[in-house]
Parts: structure tokens; sequence; C-alpha cells
């Protein structure tokens, strides 16, 4: 049986590098933005749309109750964004279903909260540490940083909490929480691997 690994992240914490770390060592796929591509792909959508709905867009509730018209699929539908949801949850539990995988983000922790194999792990930090992380990254002053991350990790939890029934960031939201201050990420990966193959039928 397949098993899933889902990662949230605070913005700077350092998420997105440990799915691709972990991926590699693995050797299993990572989606984050490919996700997006996808659900566009599959329906046939504009990938535009896909991004209006994105967990790093600005969170809504007008947006989400209204929905918004799409010039792709012509001016007489009219599209709200827990139909674009249910697409891109759709190509979630798909990939899930057909392989070993790993989702960063997305909500994909409540998307497949019936997937007997699914890890949900969530990525914190310092605020320092976040900020120092984004400045580097994005080369951006500390002010911008934090403004960035505060903006961020605000819209994420409007996405999170709107679509699944759990509280982002909360530990009893997620089965495992690190706190990459704490832990490289080396050895965060190396703490996720060991729960996978002592809890999950990988196949090794």
């Amino acid at each position: 049986m397949n098993y899933i690994i889902t990662i949230g992240r605070q913005l700077g914490s350092g998420g997105k590098q440990v799915g691709s770390v972990l991926s590699g060592r693995l050797g299993i796929p990572c989606y984050d933005k490919e996700l997006i591509h996808l659900a566009s792909r599959e329906s046939g959508l504009g990938i535009d749309l896909f991004e209006k709905i994105d967990e790093k867009s600005r969170f809504s509730f007008f947006g989400n109750y209204f929905g918004f018209r799409s010039g792709h699929v012509g001016d007489s539908n009219y599209l709200c964004n827990e139909t674009l949801f249910k697409i891109q949850s759709d190509v979630i539990k798909q990939l899930a279903e057909k392989e070993s995988c790993i989702f960063v983000g997305r909500c994909a922790d409540y998307i497949l909260r019936d997937h007997p194999q699914c890890l949900n792990v969530f990525i914190s930090a310092q605020k320092q540490d976040r900020i120092d992380r984004i400045c580097l990254a994005q080369n951006i002053s500390e002010k911008e940083a934090r403004v960035l991350i505060e903006q961020t990790d605000k819209k994420r939890a409007g996405y999170y909490n709107y679509y699944s029934n759990k509280i982002w960031g909360k530990a009893t939201s997620y089965d495992l929480c690190i706190n990459s201050s704490t832990f490289d990420i080396d050895t965060i990966v190396s703490i996720i691997e060991k729960y996978v193959f002592c809890h999950y039928d990988t196949g090794k």
C-alpha cells in the first residue's frame, strides 16, 4: 500500500526544503506548487483560476462565497472556490492512490484524512530564525521578511482553517510537530524517515 507524508509549515521554517530532501532520501515524488499545474491540466481550466485559491493568495470569505467568472470556460459559467478546491483535492487523492508521495501544504492532510498510511507533519521555527532564512533566500530586508512572514502565515491559516475542520499550526491537527530551530534539516528528515519505516508498510 502507498504511504503518504503531508507537510504543513510556517514560512521560513524550511518545510519545503524538508519535503525536497525527504523526497530524494525516500525516492518518492514531492508535490507543492506542481499541484496547481496538475489541477489545471486535468480539468482543462486556466492555471490562474487555481492560483486564486492557492494557500499563499489572500483568503476572502466573499470571494469564496460569490466565486468568480472565468473567461477560460465561458462567461456564462460560474466557478466558486469550493469547486476549484474540489478539483485540486481530486488530483491529490488520485496521486495518493497511484504512488507513495509527499505533499507540501494544500490541506493535503485533511483531504487524505481517511488514508490508512498518511503521516501529517508540521514544521515550525522561532520567528527570528524564520526571518533570517527568508532574508537570505529572497535577498530582502529584515523588515520586509517580517511583513512577508506575517502575511503568509495569515493566508495559510485562513485557507487551512476554512477548508478543513482543524486549526492550522495547532499540535492536535497533526501527527508530528517539529521545531526546525531545534533540529537541522537532515535531522528532521531522519526523524520523519524513522517514523515512516516504523509505522507504515513501505515495501522496503
